[in-house]
């Protein structure tokens, strides 16, 4: 599913946490709604800025039992000038540059969270300091997150090795931590 942000192009990153958790909620609803998921049972994913959506949600919400995040921006206040489609400043827009940066809210972070990046990635925004840096936030402070980095991949990953590895690291960690964990009633 797509979890749109809508409204003015100039602040809509002001009401960003709020939309997608909304637009999770929505998601899950539905979901249930058409007989095809257990609420206490759905995992989110996503690459680059959908990267920076999932683990935006799990900081914010307990909608989901476990997230997977790849190559995404997680601390905008080390890219101060404007980010994706947000071309304030940090110091012109501080509080939305802050609430858009999951790092500074690892310990609300209670979920499974795979992190995926390229080793060389050579996106300004998506360096791999990022995905270090909320690594060692979220394990600092108790979560449960595991970090792989591609060796010669950039932003997006090419070699078929690569390519294979995060398909066994998704499935491996969607059957560990969304299919077979035991759900809230402590039932498998």
């Amino acid at each position: 599913t797509t979890m749109p942000v809508l409204g003015d192009p100039e602040t809509a990153y002001d009401t960003f946490v709020e939309q997608l958790v909304d637009d999770g909620e929505a998601a899950i609803a539905k979901a249930v709604e058409m007989g095809v998921t257990d609420p206490n049972r759905v995992g989110v994913t996503g690459h680059s800025h959908g990267g920076l959506m999932t683990v935006t949600v799990l900081a914010h919400s307990d909608l989901f039992k476990a997230g997977i995040a790849r190559s995404g921006a997680y601390n905008h206040t080390i890219r101060p000038f404007g980010f994706q489609y947000e071309r304030r400043t940090l110091w012109e827009a501080k509080d939305t540059y802050l609430n858009l940066s999951p790092v500074m809210f690892a310990p609300q972070i209670n979920e499974p969270m795979l992190l995926i990046h390229g080793a060389i990635d050579e996106n300004p925004g998506t360096v791999p300091l990022q995905s270090e840096r909320l690594f060692e936030a979220v394990r600092g402070s108790g979560g449960t997150v595991r970090l792989v980095m591609l060796p010669f991949e950039g932003h997006g990953y090419r070699a078929r090795e690569s390519v294979e590895h995060v398909l066994w690291e998704q499935i491996e960690w969607f059957n560990t931590h969304v299919k077979n964990a035991k759900a809230n009633n402590g039932e498998e």
